[in-house]
């Protein structure tokens, strides 16, 4: 299955489910424009799927290879598209060996 019809099973899906029908019809038109879909609104869509049931629903009703099927390739684009945000560790100052801040040596843990 490809992202559009990922796109098309969502929206059938949904039809109960407006917030959710709106997103996975846009996605769908753009689609169906040979436009490319952001991210934001695929990660839209399965927040709003998730949110309303619609994933427990389509989960329900499909053998799981059929329902990963459905979802995997809007899980796949997102995953390819969405930037990851860089992780900078916050550094310290180690404390000198045999100081008082030294958890290794410290008398009592936290310092006071």
């Amino acid at each position: 299955m490809d992202l559009m019809d990922s796109a098309l099973m969502f929206l059938n899906e949904s039809a109960d489910y407006p917030a959710v029908a709106s997103i996975a019809r846009t996605a769908y038109d753009q689609m169906a424009a040979g436009e490319q879909v952001d991210y934001r609104l695929l990660d839209d869509l399965i927040g709003e799927a998730s949110g309303k049931g619609v994933l427990r629903a389509m989960r329900r009703k499909y053998n799981p290879l059929a329902y990963e099927a459905i979802i995997t390739p809007v899980l796949e684009e997102i995953g390819r598209r969405k930037p990851v945000p860089a992780h900078r560790p916050s550094w310290r100052e180690s404390p000198a060996p045999g100081s008082p801040d030294d958890p290794l040596t410290a008398p009592v843990w936290p310092p006071r």
